[in-house]
């Protein structure tokens, strides 16, 4: 469990996993976060700006762009994130049951980083980073064409 210390009357988070999610797919980096929070460990998913959508990128995009735009031009949602740490985070919440007891308590266990931010430099982190031979492209890339 993630120790809790208070901080002015709220409760500080400090995690137990790093994932560093650098060159890794986000299928395989969503589902490990989703079953480590499952299990009680509280991550953190950093670098998402750097993790990659596997696929052909022109279809990659028109189906991103797809979900944008089923909000429709009302305020009523579904709101789907462009920015790659919101991404990964829809991502996780869609692998879990998030509106239930079980799931929401380890959807709020998660949390997702741009970047390695200064106070987890040099923690040991988790990686699945691997060479893909299949087309590909980063969140970065993602984000910056929707």
């Amino acid at each position: 469990m993630a120790a809790k210390v208070r901080v002015r009357g709220r409760v500080a988070w400090k995690p137990n996993l790093f994932i560093d999610a650098a060159g890794s797919v986000l299928g395989r980096v969503a589902s490990y976060a989703t079953k480590q929070s499952l299990l009680g460990k509280t991550v953190a998913v950093l670098n998402c700006e750097k993790v990659m959508v596997s696929g052909n990128k022109n279809t990659t995009i028109n189906e991103f762009k797809v979900m944008r735009l089923r909000g429709g031009h009302s305020l009523n949602g579904p709101f789907y994130p462009k920015h790659p740490a919101r991404i990964v985070k829809r991502t996780i919440r869609g692998m879990l049951r998030y509106t239930m007891g079980r799931g929401e308590a380890a959807f709020n266990r998660v949390r997702c980083f741009e970047g390695i931010p200064a106070e987890f430099k040099d923690t040991k982190k988790v990686s699945f980073a691997k060479h893909l031979n299949t087309q590909s492209i980063s969140l970065a890339d993602l984000g910056r064409q929707l």
